[in-house]
């Protein structure tokens, strides 16, 4: 028989999440963040008999009425290779009895379509389907060779400009690579959360957040911040000042940090997300290849879940408050 059960336990959660070979945003910290910062969030095993068979972090937002509320699950759920679809019925069932909600949306961490009963693609996607994920199951040369000329060209350049690449530990260092973030949102004209949240993800991911840096003359000059499960590091957040770009430190910095999960035994590497721009030019430098995850599917869970999915006006200002609150 399959049942739900809530977890309360953060050791018991994520040793699920690992079993499963689970995303970082399936970890208990990230949904420890979300919680101090305007969401809800329940955890829920799903097991048959004595067995476990998957897990899903759900994310709770109010929405304005008559919406009631979001349920999302990011990069979820995990489940048991051949029971996807009886973790997704035990997960509806659950969230239609204990989450009065308008809908229930997952954007899974996996290229498959999504065939289970009931659910539908969705055009309000949060998180990008079209990423690019390399493989660190492959050997270093081969990592290489996969990589544009120009892009190991700059790798070499970058790291004879003798910077020291190091992990960021501190909020002190934190707070180095925060004041390189604003420069490079000013930049790309894009918004940011104020520095709280930021600390807030590094505390409660703890050793799951990885923040490396490019120092010259001990100062940083560049950043890339990392949430890593088990199986997969996935980019958060990076940027660099107007040095860093002189000396092309990201370049450096981002082999840096791959060779680095690599050594951990992580076997993907997930950039977070492809568009038409500069900072997905320079990420398809390193690899020869896209990848096109599932995308976005919800599951109605109310009359109104319509004006959810058309995107009215009401929906609209949810759904740009929900990518915001979500760091994206």
């Amino acid at each position: 028989m399959i049942d739900t059960i809530l977890c309360d336990e953060k050791a018991a959660w994520d040793k699920t999440v690992a079993k499963f070979g689970g995303h970082p945003l399936q970890l208990w910290g990230w949904g420890e963040v979300k919680a101090a910062h305007n969401w809800h969030v329940q955890r829920i095993t799903i097991v048959d008999g004595n067995e476990t068979i998957g897990a899903a972090q759900i994310l709770l937002r109010n929405l304005p009425k008559p919406l009631n509320q979001l349920c999302y699950i990011p990069r979820g759920p995990v489940y048991k290779q051949g029971r996807e679809d009886d973790v997704l019925a035990a997960i509806v069932n659950y969230v239609k009895h204990k989450l009065p909600c308008a809908v229930l949306t997952i954007e899974p961490d996996t290229e498959h379509p999504l065939r289970a009963k009931g659910w539908r693609q969705s055009p309000n996607n949060i998180l990008l389907s079209r990423t690019l994920i390399l493989d660190l199951t492959h050997t270093t040369d081969e990592l290489l060779a996969a990589m544009t000329k120009k892009t190991r060209q700059y790798i070499r350049k970058s790291g004879r400009a003798g910077l020291d690449i190091k992990p960021v530990k501190t909020h002190q260092d934190i707070a180095a690579c925060l004041e390189i973030y604003r420069q490079t949102a000013k930049r790309a004209k894009f918004a940011l959360h104020d520095d709280q949240y930021y600390y807030d993800i590094h505390d409660k991911l703890g050793e799951n957040s990885q923040i490396f840096a490019a120092y010259e003359d001990n100062r940083p000059i560049s950043f890339l911040w990392l949430a890593t499960s088990r199986e997969t590091s996935f980019e958060l957040y990076g940027g660099m000042n107007d040095r860093g770009q002189a000396l092309r430190a990201n370049y450096a910095l981002k082999w840096h940090a791959i060779a680095e999960c690599k050594r951990q035994g992580i076997k993907r590497y997930d950039m977070n997300g492809l568009l038409n721009d500069g900072v997905s030019n320079f990420k398809h430098g390193f690899a020869s290849h896209e990848n096109k995850l599932a995308g976005t599917y919800d599951y109605p869970m109310s009359p109104f879940y319509p004006v959810w999915r058309h995107g009215l006006p009401l929906a609209k200002r949810a759904i740009r408050s929900t990518k915001k609150l979500l760091g994206k």
